[in-house]
This record gives C-alpha cells, structure tokens and sequence, in this order.
C-alpha cells in the first residue's frame, strides 16, 4: 500500500538547512516521530505543524500538500 504524501516536513527541513534530529530537539519529541512525520508514516497535530512552521520561519501551508495536486497526480492530470 503507498503511503499519501500529505505533509512537506521533510522538503522543508531540506530547504531550511536543517535536520530531523534538530527539529525533535526544538519541539520536544523523539527522533523517530519526526522521522515518521517526514516519511508520512503518521502525522503531526495541527498545533505542532504550525511550532515546525515558526521555526522554520515559513508558511504553515507550505508544511501541506495541496489536495488539488494530490487529485490531479491520482487522476494521471
């Protein structure tokens, strides 16, 4: 079974210099939840996704992919 991408977090951590293991230390949690998040395993809480957004100094939706892209990959558009 694939897994949805529904979250950016890896992308944006890439984009920002920085790692996983850093953001585990920033928000408290332990590397492979970050891990699981990046992978998209499983998903952070929408409070937690707005904390990775304020230290990664970005957009809160730049952390999510569009679900318009999402249809349009499923539909082969």
């Amino acid at each position: 079974m694939e897994l949805r991408r529904i979250n950016r977090i890896k992308v944006a951590l890439v984009e920002s210099g920085k790692t996983g293991k850093w953001l585990a230390e920033q928000i408290g949690k332990n590397e492979a939840t970050v891990s699981r998040w990046c992978s998209n395993k499983m998903q952070p809480s929408l409070e937690t996704l707005v904390r990775i957004s304020e230290l990664l100094d970005i957009d809160v939706k730049d952390l999510i992919v569009s679900n318009k892209q999402s249809r349009r990959k499923e539909r082969n558009i």
